[in-house]
């Protein structure tokens, strides 16, 4: 039996609502188009093979959200992709050229530092279930951290969703301008006020208005097919049917120490990314109950259970030769758009991920989506992940007149941001711990651990409280 919320002309569903089957199809169709471009993204650059990170995406996704129904009696509604954290660790291990798949052996000894990323996640999630939840982890990452962060990942990523805008032509005029890049910003923006347009205007009107970036891809899909941008061949020549390349890890190798440290360790320096998460989900999720004047959810008191989730789902990514991932913003940002935060439509989803890891074709689809269409859609997405950090912060009203919250917050944007565009793959040329991080410093997990260290100073050494501007 299907589910659905509409009062006072606003179509949404909760959690725990069953869209009909076909709605949820589509629905789940648009997650994955949502997350397929990062996904296959990091696959690419750190040589896993693509069909299986896929295929481990979307079984991560619905092991997580069945544990989480069956665990605490609500679905939590989030996708677990590839995360970017990750790649540094994983390519000192698989020293892989993008495209190019790794040796299985290397491939091998990655994924045991991903299961052990997983571990650790459930040992954190664990503490943090037993100790005090939400007030617990609030002294270690307060919304001061966990909005900072949310708001570095989205506005970080502001410089790769242009680049994909602008495509990567090379073809210039005798003025040196690049016009066949004109294509490609011309297909970006058709995208992004397609998808901006279908968002505002579509609210209130039932289905379709729930679609809306499933919506804004087909607009610049077909705008780039006359320009020449899709690349048909990718649906003609791929093969019905394809198989998975499973393998499975190791812990034998002498370089077993290296990936548990440098792959790993990385799990602390996405928790605060994935807290951000479900806050931000939390609080659009309870603002749509409240709206509908249904019951509140409540997500962000399960903390500890979702970092348990987030480990399940590495340890699934790492026995069967994914990535290690984390949950994810853009899906996040879809389900703020859509007001879609039903828990079956993203199993649906992880359904979809594993057919299309199964079947040539069509992953052909979906891979013929120009780079100029993705990058339109994640202008906006991008935005929205930095967005929703401000809101939290607003949400969970953080004075920004105390120089302690300040501090917190300059030292995560400027390191996150400032790093991840102005270094080299985003990372900081900082000569310690070469072994672990062979590329330098992830910027983002830096900015976000030294926010963390700087909180604790400060609960350490506690400093005068300043009143807020309403006080």
């Amino acid at each position: 039996m299907s589910t659905s919320s509409k009062q006072q002309g606003l179509l949404g569903y909760l959690p725990n609502d069953v869209p009909p089957i076909g709605q949820a199809i589509v629905l789940g169709f648009q997650h994955v188009l949502t997350m397929f471009p990062a996904t296959v993204l990091v696959a690419l650059l750190v040589g896993f093979h693509v069909s299986t990170v896929l295929m481990a995406s979307g079984l991560a996704t619905i092991v997580a959200l069945l544990l989480s129904r069956w665990g605490i009696g609500t679905f939590i509604p989030l996708y677990y992709g590839s995360s970017f954290s990750y790649i540094a660790a994983t390519l000192a291990i698989t020293k892989a050229s993008y495209g190019v798949p790794a040796p299985d052996n290397l491939i091998r000894i990655a994924q045991g530092g991903i299961v052990v990323t997983g571990l650790i996640n459930i040992v954190v999630g664990l503490t943090i279930h037993y100790i005090g939840g939400k007030k617990a982890i609030d002294k270690i990452l307060p919304p001061i951290v966990t909005g900072s962060v949310a708001a570095v990942i989205g506005f970080a990523l502001g410089k790769a969703a242009l680049d994909m805008a602008a495509g990567t032509c090379c073809l210039f005029d005798a003025s040196g301008m690049a016009m066949a890049s004109m294509k490609w910003w011309f297909v970006a923006v058709v995208t992004l006020l397609s998808t901006i347009l279908f968002s505002v205007y579509l609210q209130g009107k039932g289905f379709i208005g729930m679609i809306p970036i499933l919506l804004g891809a087909i607009v610049g899909y077909v705008v780039a097919i006359p320009l020449g941008l899709v690349d048909l061949s990718l649906i003609t020549r791929a093969p019905l049917f394809q198989t998975p390349h499973l393998t499975f890890p190791t812990f034998s190798s002498e370089l077993t120490m290296t990936a548990i440290f440098g792959i790993g360790v990385m799990a602390i320096a996405t928790i605060p990314e994935s807290t951000a998460h479900l806050y931000q989900i939390s609080l659009y999720v309870d603002q749509l109950a409240a709206r509908m004047g249904r019951k509140k959810y409540r997500l962000s008191q399960y903390i500890g259970f979702n970092l348990i989730l987030d480990g399940i789902g590495d340890v699934v990514n790492g026995l069967l030769g994914g990535v290690a991932g984390t949950n994810y913003g853009e899906n996040n940002s879809l389900m703020v758009i859509t007001r879609n935060y039903s828990g079956p439509a993203i199993i649906a989803a992880g359904a979809l991920a594993i057919l299309l890891s199964f079947s040539g074709t069509l992953a052909g689809v979906v891979q013929s989506v120009p780079t100029a269409v993705s990058g339109g859609l994640a202008i906006y997405l991008f935005g929205v992940i930095g967005m929703q950090g401000i809101a939290l912060m607003m949400s969970e009203k953080v004075n920004l007149f105390d120089p302690k919250q300040l501090a917190i917050g300059a030292t995560i944007l400027i390191i996150g941001v400032g790093g991840h565009i102005g270094f080299p793959g985003g990372f900081l040329p900082i000569p310690l711990l070469r072994n672990i991080f062979p590329n330098g410093w992830p910027a983002i997990a830096t900015g976000a651990v030294a926010g963390i260290l700087l909180n604790l100073v400060f609960q350490m050494f506690p400093a005068p409280e300043v009143p807020a501007a309403e006080d």
